[in-house]
């Protein structure tokens, strides 16, 4: 068997999903997912032509192949690595079709057939307690039994001058300073979410990688209270040592890992014992079998896994396969709640169900895509696989 092409279309959800066909002469196809970002679609496009002609069983050599093939354009991160994943997802899928197996068999098989989800709540619909409740009531009425909230970016438009926010973040160039009106409104939001699904229910908090190390200690303290599941992206992604000072005087978990790529990126924050959860993005990190290195290096370490998400159900489930095969994995994001045909995009929804995602035990990924859906929700500028 060998490729003979390689395919992309880009659908607009809440992010940009990027689906990736690798196609090969014997008439197979595998479907993948990359990461969304500028330049991506067509870096995948550049990567056909490494491709092409090799055998599809290969996989950790045509990783290999394209990193080194895209050597000149940044292949330690960013965009290279985000259409590498799809590509390799695509493969995956590919080569479970061919043996007639789930690509968990692939990777050694399962210690699970379920993955427990939290649903990202962003923020409240209002900038009041009250939203921030009820928002958090919703998803676990929709059946999760753990939710994350984002605490960072408040606009002092929708919050008020009486907070004395700053507005910025490390999005914009800036950091973040917490001032005390705004550690205030924190706790005030925490509290009210936490209070309407009580003590049993997991509660995560993001902060994007915005605040200082002191800040961030002296919030992971005011929060401790709260019973809080992780504090997720304290400071910026760039300084091993900053992020190991907060985990060192944090009373509460730290968690990060999204913003870095391959196992070369995420080793130091797991040699140094820098975090307490890592958290990669599947279609972003590398794919699945480099996501599967990662975990196993945090393993000895004692380092449990997450999963970051903010995909399609297809990089969703490709991604679950790989989450069943670890032993130090806890659990998975889900970004889609307001994405009222997220379900609908793959074929065999809905894939949700009381906070969990069952595998597929279908040959390779197990999942096909709906492509009435995706044509109806083609990003502007994108083809149908052309």
């Amino acid at each position: 068997m060998k490729i003979t092409d390689v395919r992309t279309a880009s659908v607009q959800g809440n992010f940009e999903w990027i689906m990736v066909r690798v196609y090969t002469d014997e008439g197979l196809v595998g479907l993948g997912e990359a990461y969304w970002g500028a330049g991506v679609e067509t870096i995948i496009h550049r990567l056909r032509d490494i491709v092409v002609g090799e055998d599809p069983h290969n996989i950790d050599y045509l990783f290999q192949k394209m990193i080194r093939g895209m050597s000149g354009a940044g292949s330690t991160g960013g965009a290279v690595v985000a259409a590498i994943s799809g590509v390799e997802l695509a493969l995956w899928d590919l080569k479970g079709k061919a043996l007639n197996t789930p690509i968990y068999n692939l990777l050694g098989g399962r210690y699970r057939s379920k993955i427990r989800i939290y649903a990202d709540c962003g923020h409240g619909r209002e900038p009041t307690p009250a939203s921030w409740a009820e928002r958090a009531q919703g998803a676990v009425e929709r059946g999760f039994t753990a939710i994350k909230f984002d605490i960072d970016n408040i606009d002092p438009k929708r919050f008020g001058d009486q907070f004395h926010v700053t507005p910025g973040g490390w999005a914009q160039g800036q950091q973040h300073p917490i001032s005390n009106g705004e550690m205030d409104l924190i706790l005030q939001l925490v509290a009210a979410v936490r209070e309407s699904i009580g003590m049993k229910i997991d509660l995560a908090l993001d902060c994007h990688w915005n605040f200082n190390t002191r800040d961030c200690i002296t919030l992971a303290r005011e929060l401790e209270p709260f019973r809080i599941m992780w504090l997720e992206d304290p400071t910026p992604p760039d300084n091993v040592d900053a992020i190991k000072r907060v985990t060192d005087n944090s009373p509460i978990p730290i968690c990060t890992g999204e913003n870095h790529y391959t196992r070369h990126g995420l080793r130091p924050l797991i040699v140094n014992q820098a975090v307490d959860i890592i958290q990669p993005d599947v279609p972003k990190v590398g794919g699945l079998l480099e996501a599967k290195k990662i975990a196993d290096l945090a393993d000895i370490y004692y380092i449990p896994m997450a999963a970051h998400n903010v995909s399609s159900p297809i990089a969703t489930v490709a991604t679950c396969h790989m989450l069943s095969t670890i032993r130090n994995f806890i659990i998975m994001e889900f970004h889609g709640q307001d994405v009222t045909w997220w379900d609908d995009l793959a074929i065999g929804g809905p894939w949700i169900s009381d906070g969990y995602i069952t595998i597929p035990d279908k040959p390779g990924l197990g999942v096909e895509l709906n492509e009435d859906v995706v044509r109806a929700h083609i990003k502007p500028g994108s083809s149908f696989f052309e």
